[in-house]
């Protein structure tokens, strides 16, 4: 592994625009988006992927990947993702690294604390929930009703014990009342820190942020609690873009986390916006299939940051596509050309979703041991009779020359041009026709239903002024649809709108569907247990290294 100093050189940063963590590590100081901001942007790759399954797609291995293939054909390309959460890296999924010789490095310290933005904004969130109830231990001077505070206080892990709590029990310890926790990349915060410019939009968001109701229905936000200025405090490193590299040392921003299922699944404006100003490409992410994370990309992103998106990649896999088709989990290594072709149908209607926003599409094949050439021929057959190129990726195995088809073919894509980019829906578009429309264009629904609860937040949202903002939807990532075991391509179905919450600092509403979460739980046999184990392992070899 090189100095983060290396892979900055080929942005032309030099150590002076460096905050440095270490050898490995770094933040880009403020100052280098000044000398930089009249720069031309270069172009902005999402990479997007159909329903994720058991067997794994590879988004971000094909995101690192791709920027890796990019350079390798002599483009000068960086990659702009997401900070993993300890949730999952503890929980089922694992890290958010990337894996093979498609990886950002240094990988255990990017999964666990990285430079400790996940922990500022925890804290952030949690000062502010201190507050709301130190002012009501004095007094209640804004009239707060203890029982309308939708504030709630964060921990960035899996814990469902967490999810609905009681706090002030016991004498002198404050208001009783219930409250609960999220996960932080599910914590407004962390989206008003992926969605804000720089450090004086941060603060003036979190001051917009709606922490509960007034006895007479007024809103009350955090800047009434005074609370904005110590938030942006406590916050000022983290609004800075991390800087780490690739496995060969192509420059990778990762910054912000949101998750896609229950948050807008992005990584930030900052970040992007400087690797535009400093890359030909910048290849980015968005979490989840292309319903979710990429729907929430165009909508909610673009239209805060003002990007453009040059292209866009779906990652697909013969696994998933045999899965999406019914076949069962262990039966996915065995040839099922049948079944490909009914799981195509997933596929389709995600290249679908992205050309209703005017963006070229590509389709990355994220190549296992497993699949056959015969299954690989026909998932190229169908995607060209869908009017869409798509290429093989061994990124895993190979590194960036495993990409070189995909980025060569990702070239031509953007070099050829699109009809133009557009949103799906206008801001003034009442907020129930914005659900509406995400249902029957993006899900392939019949339509929305809300429940009495999310009818009244919706008008009341409507009544206090914010009833134009974009939607920020909270459903299942494993379908089309609100239920998680209707695979392939849905038809017909109603998505159930049982709750809505106002996230007025980050500017949209977040519609909640189904049995979604913003609190997860440990699976069964948490991933804790085997790193662990490794963990053990490590220190083991380490003391026998030692001892020779």
């Amino acid at each position: 592994m090189k100095p983060i100093t290396a892979a900055a050189a080929r942005l032309g940063l030099d150590e002076d625009d460096l905050e440095l963590y270490g050898k490995y590590k770094a933040k880009v100081a403020p100052e280098v988006w000044d000398r930089v901001k009249e720069k031309r942007d270069g172009k902005l790759i999402l990479v997007t992927a159909m329903n994720p399954t058991p067997a794994g797609e590879g988004k971000t291995l094909t995101t690192i990947g791709l920027t890796q293939a990019l350079n390798h054909i002599g483009l000068n390309a960086a990659a702009a993702l997401r900070e993993p959460s300890l949730g999952p890296c503890m929980g089922m999924k694992g890290g958010a690294t990337g894996s093979g010789m498609a990886e950002i490095v240094p990988a255990e310290d990017i999964n666990l604390h990285f430079t400790g933005d996940m922990h500022a904004i925890t804290a952030a969130n949690n000062l502010l929930a201190a507050m709301i109830d130190n002012h009501i231990h004095y007094g209640n001077a804004l009239g707060l009703n203890p029982n309308k505070i939708v504030w709630k206080r964060a921990v960035d892990m899996n814990d469902r014990a967490l999810r609905q709590i009681v706090i002030g029990l016991g004498e002198s310890n404050g208001q009783t009342r219930e409250d609960g926790f999220v996960i932080t990349v599910a914590s407004e915060i962390m989206a008003i820190l992926c969605l804000s410019l720089d450090l004086v939009d941060l603060e003036e968001r979190l001051g917009r942020m709606v922490i509960g109701y007034a006895y007479d229905g007024r809103p009350v936000t955090a800047g009434e609690l005074n609370a904005a200025g110590a938030m942006a405090l406590l916050l000022k490193d983290a609004i800075k873009p991390n800087l780490v590299q690739t496995i060969d040392g192509c420059p990778a921003f990762v910054h912000g986390g949101p998750f896609a299922n229950i948050a807008h699944g992005c990584s930030s404006v900052a970040a992007t916006r400087l690797a535009l100003k400093l890359a030909d490409y910048v290849v980015t992410e968005a979490g989840f299939g292309a319903d979710l994370g990429a729907e929430k990309f165009f909508d909610i992103k673009c239209r805060s940051g003002r990007f453009t998106p040059a292209a866009a990649v779906i990652v697909a896999t013969v696994k998933a596509l045999k899965y999406n088709g019914g076949v069962a989990r262990d039966e996915l290594p065995n040839e099922n050309l049948e079944a490909l072709r009914k799981g195509f149908r997933n596929l389709e209607k995600h290249i679908e979703n992205v050309r209703k926003f005017g963006v070229p599409v590509l389709v990355a094949v994220n190549r296992f041991q497993t699949d056959t050439e015969a299954e690989l021929a026909e998932l190229k057959l169908l995607c060209a009779e869908a009017g869409v190129p798509a290429e093989l990726s061994q990124v895993w195995a190979k590194g960036g020359a495993g990409g070189e088809e995909l980025a060569r073919s990702l070239v031509r894509l953007v070099e050829e041009g699109g009809p133009g980019f557009r949103f799906l829906y206008e801001r003034e578009l009442p907020v129930k026709e914005k659900i509406n429309r995400i249902v029957r264009e993006i899900y392939g629904g019949a339509g929305a239903a809300f429940t009495p609860a999310a009818e009244r937040s919706l008008k009341k949202f409507a009544e206090i002024g914010y009833g134009d903002l974009p939607v920020c939807m909270a459903k299942t990532q494993y379908s089309l649809s609100d239920n998680p075991k209707l695979l392939g391509r849905p038809e017909g179905f109603t998505v159930t709108i049982r709750e809505v919450r106002l996230s007025a600092g980050a500017g949209f509403i977040v519609a909640l569907t189904g049995d979604i979460m913003t609190m997860p739980g440990l699976p069964r046999v948490a991933t804790a247990e085997k790193l662990g184990e490794e963990f053990h392992e490590r220190i083991r070899r380490d003391l026998q290294a030692v001892e020779a």
